[in-house]
């Protein structure tokens, strides 16, 4: 697939900053990959994003599912023009996961001018699948100061 993004000239570090003073900065999820048509992140698994069985939070995997879906879609779009925001998310838990790292990875399914649809897999440490999330984002135009 051909390179989708808008902007071709970002780094992972420019990608991080975004996350200052964000959930993403606090669960420490760190963007580790950027290819033509992906964008992949890691998060922790510990007391941040277990629940009290000591496994993964479900919740937490949706956070970094929508995290990597929102700034992909926004590295899509002319942020200058438009704006992208969450309108769906869903979480398919596959298995469980008690430590160490999981990793995201957002492709596109659908990149629409007014929509983009994306899906989001999850895998912990052995490259197992724990979740598989799809996320729609609506693309909206920015309102000139004026209106």
């Amino acid at each position: 697939m051909a390179n989708i993004w808008f902007k071709k000239e970002f780094s992972l570090e420019k990608l991080q900053q975004t996350s200052k003073g964000t959930m993403a900065e606090y669960l420490d999820i760190l963007f580790s990959e950027i290819g033509d048509n992906y964008i992949k992140a890691t998060m922790p698994v510990d007391h941040r994003t277990r629940q009290p069985y000591g496994l993964l939070h479900g919740g937490a995997s949706v956070v970094l599912a929508e995290t990597l879906g929102s700034v992909a879609s926004s590295l899509v779009i002319d942020m200058e023009r438009s704006l992208c925001v969450g309108l769906e998310i869903n979480a398919n838990h596959i298995r469980a996961v008690r430590k160490g790292l999981v990793t995201g990875t957002a492709t596109p399914i659908h990149l629409g001018a007014s929509t983009h649809v994306w899906e989001i897999k999850i895998h912990d440490e052995h490259g197992k699948l724990a979740c598989i999330s799809r996320l729609t984002v609506a693309i909206l135009k920015r309102k000139d100061n004026n209106d």
